[in-house]
């Protein structure tokens, strides 16, 4: 058992400091403390010893300097052994059992403020090398970083006189954790700060939201976690609001939904199925739009997620509890939507306010066996004057809208990719298949009749002159793709030989 006999005690979360203090001084142990911290123990009437008396020296540079000397690290850091023992005596210096240290608050003060003085002012030194020095001497020393630990501390030192070398490895393990994070914060906003997106070491920390019953199949675990570097919004900061817990892959779903109605002013639902978008509307209100995408595939619908850009009202609550649902995301609903779901138990429901957050900084990863992909997301915006008209025939009425409206969709969709659409809304979606064509041919299954007159968007460009055929046999009036093929002028002649409109965009949307 690790005997306390000794405490420092340096905190700037000061949560439950004094109901701590009190607890150590009840069992005669010596408390040292730094500036704010003595203070506040000595308004409480809690005796304890500043650390200047420790160190012979005065905190200086305004607090920079308080608690890097020999006097505390040595007694943080001796070993428990005659040796070392013999060299603090001859030094002066007492040992320290106890550190309970929590670090300048530099998270919240990046989420507060701009100004880089304080934000700078704000990066703990003193902290971090107590802990570290109290972590590495565990066998020995018990190291404290969250006012949440205090409470077993006591119970411990209480029930036992002591601290088990058990439980303060444990204590050690947290600690390390804590710095690490700490360190990774500040590493992220200065690498930020920089616009420096890859750097030479990828350092990133995150902190777990919870457990999930498990992963993409009942026989794999999981967890939820959110990155904690900066804030950037996104589905691991919605509130649910309703339901069960989330799944895996309810989570999947609902990320591959808020990314793409959220590339949307208009009002707009998306139904997601497997990761993909088996239904994407744009109307007046939710409820037209909620309709145009239910409408491309009512089959694949059936137990889908559903993202919408509006706060859900009880016109198209009522649609939408006409089918079953596994989760809905949503910026906010209104009090008759809530009532109308909360008879449907199971329905998973999360509010995200700011559907905007972090639309442009955010950061795609992939892991791999043995490392980790890293890639800006895909926020790629086309305007009407950036795309080239390759066809002899011209985009003419609402078919140029229908056409970027058919090949933002396409973004979102796994490749190889077809989307057909008119007027706002998808008809037909092909997804994941290993030959462009066989996509087309899935898409126009999906649309049946409603393939006529419809636009076509293909996420990369065409190979050969097979899909602007069959999309021609199929009523296809309008052609989007990236273009730059070695054969782009076999699918041109093809274009023109049927008589449609094909524009090329200079931009692939490939999504692996």
């Amino acid at each position: 058992m690790i005997k306390i006999r000794r405490a420092l005690i340096s905190v700037s979360d000061k949560r439950d400091l004094i109901s701590l203090a009190e607890g150590l001084s009840s069992m005669a142990i010596e408390i040292i403390s730094t500036g704010g911290t003595a203070a506040s123990l000595k308004e409480a009437g809690i005796k304890t010893k500043e650390v200047s008396e420790v160190t012979g020296f005065p905190e200086m540079l305004g607090g920079r300097v308080k608690t890097l000397h020999p006097g505390i690290h040595a007694g943080i850091l001796a070993r428990r052994d005659p040796g070392d023992f013999e060299q603090l005596k001859s030094q002066n210096i007492e040992p320290i059992d106890l550190v309970v240290v929590n670090l300048y608050p530099f998270k919240e003060t990046i989420e507060r403020t701009s100004c880089f003085d304080e934000i700078i002012e704000n990066i703990d030194i003193g902290g971090p090398t107590m802990i570290r020095s109290a972590a590495k001497n565990f066998k020995y020393v018990v190291v404290v970083v969250d006012p949440s630990q205090y409470g077993t501390l006591l119970s411990e030192l209480q029930d036992k006189g002591g601290v088990s070398e058990e439980y303060s490895f444990e204590l050690a393990r947290q600690a390390f954790n804590h710095t690490a994070r700490y360190d990774a914060i500040i590493a992220g906003y200065l690498n930020q700060r920089s616009d420096l997106f890859f750097p030479e070491h990828l350092v990133l920390t995150y902190e777990k939201i919870q457990d999930l019953r498990y992963g993409e199949n009942p026989h794999q675990q999981a967890s939820f976690y959110r990155g904690v570097a900066l804030d950037e919004g996104g589905i691991a900061s919605a509130k649910r609001l309703q339901g069960k817990e989330l799944s895996f892959n309810n989570i999947l779903d609902l990320e591959a939904g808020f990314q793409l109605v959220r590339e949307f002013e208009e009002p707009a639902v998306v139904i997601i199925k497997h990761n993909n978008p088996c239904g994407v509307g744009l109307g007046k209100n939710l409820k037209e739009a909620f309709l145009l995408a239910y409408e491309c595939d009512p089959v694949s619908a059936f137990g889908g997620v559903i993202g919408l850009n509006r706060v859900v009202d009880e016109a198209v609550a009522i649609e939408i509890a006409k089918g079953f649902v596994e989760a809905i995301i949503a910026p906010g609903f209104d009090e008759s939507a809530l009532q109308i779901f909360s008879e449907k138990k199971n329905l998973r429901l999360l509010e995200l306010p700011d559907y905007t957050r972090g639309i442009r900084r955010g950061m795609d990863t992939r892991s791999v066996s043995g490392g980790l992909l890293l890639q800006s997301q895909d926020v790629q915006d086309l305007s009407p004057d950036e795309l080239k008209v390759a066809s002899r025939r011209e985009p003419e009425g609402e078919m140029l809208s229908s056409l970027l409206f058919a090949f933002r969709v396409a973004k979102f969709v796994k490749s190889n990719a077809i989307v057909l659409a008119k007027q706002g809304a998808t008809v037909g979606i092909g997804a994941g298949q290993m030959s462009r064509v066989d996509a087309l041919r899935v898409a126009v299954m999906k649309a049946g009749e409603r393939t006529k007159g419809s636009v076509l968007a293909s996420d990369a460009f065409f190979p050969f002159r097979d899909v602007v055929d069959e999309a021609a046999r199929a009523g296809v009036e309008a052609i989007i793709q990236p273009g730059g093929s070695i054969r782009d002028e076999e699918s041109i002649t093809a274009v023109n030989e049927h008589g449609l409109v094909m524009v090329f965009t200079g931009v692939r949307h490939f999504r692996h």
